[in-house]
């Protein structure tokens, strides 16, 4: 029998829904288009952002619009610590390298999660991708990357199905998942995808806003950064 919600548990669930609308956006927001993500009134959207400024989940800039707090960082860093300890060093060298933002996904609940994230120093300009910013498995390098590594069985438990979808099956015959304009228009992605035992099927990935010159130098230093992670894990 379905019970409704009660009260505490849907401003919870309104709470964390616009952590997910500030994560997505990319980019501050206005209080107008929080409210309207959430499909409440501005009123309630004030006072669910005042909770989440006081304990720094959300902040406000001059221009008064949104954008997620210092807080998240601490919270992404706690998933997968592991993980994300041993990713840190090889992220931060391929974002430098490459020069175009590098980062490590995970796959969760059927959606493609940004664990942690680089931007490079050493270029003018470049795309932000901040942690906790999740779309579907379907879309993108990462996931194709991530598909292109499941077993049929884990594939069948995680998509209901255990045929590997053609994008699959063409990252796993090159080596790496490349993709334009599926997550973000105008934005390039390419992954190859990274298996620890005891960690959630996971892929390391650059985005760019164009088709790299050399498609075979980025996905060379893609493995080098996979395997960087490996042999750093512990």
């Amino acid at each position: 029998m379905a019970t409704t919600p009660t009260a505490g548990s849907q401003t919870l669930s309104r709470g964390l829904r616009a952590l997910e609308v500030l994560a997505e956006a990319g980019s501050p927001i206005s209080i107008a288009r929080l409210s309207e993500e959430l499909g409440v009134h501005r009123s309630n959207t004030y006072r669910l952002l005042r909770t989440l400024e006081e304990h720094r989940f959300a902040i406000r800039d001059d221009a008064g619009l949104i954008r997620l707090g210092p807080r998240i960082a601490a919270l992404a860093h706690g998933v997968a610590p592991q993980l994300n300890t041993a990713a840190a060093p090889a992220l931060t060298e391929l974002a430098h390298d490459l020069g175009m933002t590098a980062f490590l996904t995970v796959l969760d609940a059927g959606d493609i999660v940004t664990l942690a994230s680089v931007e490079p120093g050493n270029v003018d300009a470049s795309i932000a991708r901040n942690p906790g910013v999740r779309h579907p498995w379907d879309r993108g390098a990462p996931g194709h990357a991530i598909e292109s590594a499941l077993s049929p069985v884990e594939r069948e438990a995680a998509f209901g199905s255990p045929a590997a979808s053609p994008a699959a099956l063409a990252a796993r015959e090159l080596g790496y998942a490349l993709s334009e304009s599926e997550v973000i228009e105008g934005v390039t992605s390419v992954a190859v995808p990274l298996r620890i035992p005891g960690e959630p099927p996971a892929a390391i990935a650059i985005v760019h806003f164009r088709m790299p010159e050399s498609i075979d130098t980025v996905t060379a230093r893609l493995h080098l950064a996979a395997r960087e992670v490996l042999a750093s894990y512990r």
